[in-house]
């Protein structure tokens, strides 16, 4: 008799989980959530099913969601490609994926790419997901920018269809964004794949992947044991440059990457081509109508304890330029940044005079709290 009653609660425990479409290894209770995105999901929007709105996309259960909340409002996202332009300007709303690798949330256009009014996006406005409230959460999905960029650049210059500005954001953390925390998330794309601008973020046990600046802005983030993926454009010298950040001379910290690896995409990527990053000064325009690179964005990059494959450059860093006071180009230099490494591990001559190093009391200051400005993500 107990066996039977066993049986028949194993039973109905796996029944409920079938029907939620939660596998055992993302067997969450249902009660935890406040809505279920299910792309195959034929009934009307906000239909309960178990006793939660189900809704078919994640546009949907965002419109649904209160306009303020204090407390995590909780959308499960069900395995599925979800072709939608998000915009979270509702606090405290948190994203659930069923898989990191099947539950996608992508989006395809460019900084060049036009609107159906014949403006074009622009960078922050091509964003796959772009945050601009406080606290929101993501954990097991993939944020993508599908835009072909490999295909735009192999067109030729005189082609009419290619695009100049081929920036494809997929994850974009700006306006009131602060506090945002990314668990077990893919964030893929080409160039200017994350752009952290504003407030603080936090990243685990992410996969993270570009070529040409791909995290980039102003913003401070902590990246804890995530894997930064340098994808291969197919040349002998130069496959990118990870970080391009733009942070406030009045900040401290700005990307700070801990336990990290270093990832090359292929096997055959050339070695010594990847920079570790660039210094950004965006340009700004002055009360008296000029124009000219942003003075006080003096970025701060460190990496620490970070394991770095052949592919990245031995310099480790680069220049970059913008426009001067007096409006021609200017170089901006590493060695005018604050640009740190501490303890990593890779190639041969991964220490060397053009590669500064933080002390050991400096760097027992970098902590997460010290650089989310005393939050500490849980």
């Amino acid at each position: 008799m107990k066996k039977k009653f066993i049986a028949a609660l194993i039973l109905a425990v796996s029944t409920t989980l079938l029907v939620l479409g939660i596998s055992n290894s993302r067997a969450y209770a249902a009660s935890t959530y406040n809505s279920i995105v299910d792309s195959s999901f034929k009934g009307t929007d906000g239909t309960k099913l178990n006793g939660i709105p189900t809704y078919k996309t994640i546009t949907s259960a965002l419109n649904s969601a209160p306009a303020s909340s204090n407390v995590s409002y909780k959308i499960y996202i069900k395995t599925g490609t979800y072709y939608e332009k998000l915009n979270i300007n509702k606090p405290n709303i948190y994203f659930v994926g069923e898989n990191e690798n099947t539950t996608k949330l992508t989006y395809n256009v460019a900084s060049g790419s036009k609107k159906n009014d014949g403006t074009t996006y622009g960078t922050s406005g091509s964003a796959s997901l772009n945050v601009s409230s406080p606290s929101f959460g993501a954990e097991n999905l993939t944020i993508e920018n599908s835009f072909d960029y490999p295909k735009n650049l192999a067109k030729k210059s005189n082609d009419p269809s290619k695009l100049q500005s081929a920036q494809a954001v997929a994850l974009n953390l700006s306006g009131s964004s602060n506090k945002a925390y990314f668990k077990n998330c893919k964030i893929t794309g080409y160039q200017d794949t994350l752009c952290s601008n504003t407030g603080t973020s936090y990243f685990t046990n992410c996969y993270i992947s570009g070529c040409i600046d791909f995290i980039f802005g102003a913003g401070q983030s902590f990246f804890n044991s995530c894997n930064i993926v340098s994808v291969d454009m197919k040349t002998p010298s130069n496959n990118g440059y990870i970080t391009a950040a733009s942070t406030n001379i009045s900040n401290k910290y700005g990307f700070v990457f801990y336990k990290c690896s270093l990832q090359k995409q292929t096997s055959t990527m050339a070695t010594n081509s990847v920079s570790l990053g660039r210094p950004w000064h965006p340009t700004i325009t002055l009360s008296n109508g000029t124009r000219e690179a942003d003075p006080n964005a003096i970025a701060s990059v460190i990496y620490m304890h970070c394991n770095m494959d052949n592919h990245i450059k031995s310099s480790g860093w680069d220049s970059m330029t913008g426009i001067g006071p007096d409006g021609k180009t200017k170089i901006f230099t590493p060695g005018e940044s604050r640009f740190y490494e501490y303890q990593n591990k890779g190639p041969e001559n991964i220490v060397n005079s053009s590669r500064k190093q933080l002390n050991d009391t400096d760097a027992l200051k970098v902590t997460i709290k010290n650089v989310l400005n005393g939050w500490n993500p849980q």
